[in-house]
């Protein structure tokens, strides 16, 4: 792990196209402020483990026999 000291106002660079700037200090909580292409995801820690849980869990689902959900779409007259 790669750990910087910024002051507020400071920025760090990620490659070419990713900008990470210290935005705000407020006691111990810090505002960081990124600026990323829109094809980069960029989720807070808890919300990725979040969405990866439910990837997971929705993985885990039986299939379903495609002939039967046909069925529900459009019964048979």
């Amino acid at each position: 792990m790669l750990i910087f000291t910024r002051k507020l106002g400071e920025t760090i660079r990620i490659g070419d196209n990713i900008r990470i700037k210290i935005v705000d200090i407020k006691g111990k909580q810090v505002r960081v402020g990124i600026e990323a292409p829109l094809d980069v995801v960029v989720h807070r820690e808890e919300i990725y483990l979040k969405i990866l849980e439910e990837n997971l869990q929705a993985a885990e689902v039986e299939s379903v026999d495609l002939n039967e959900v046909t069925k529900l779409w459009r019964p048979e007259k």
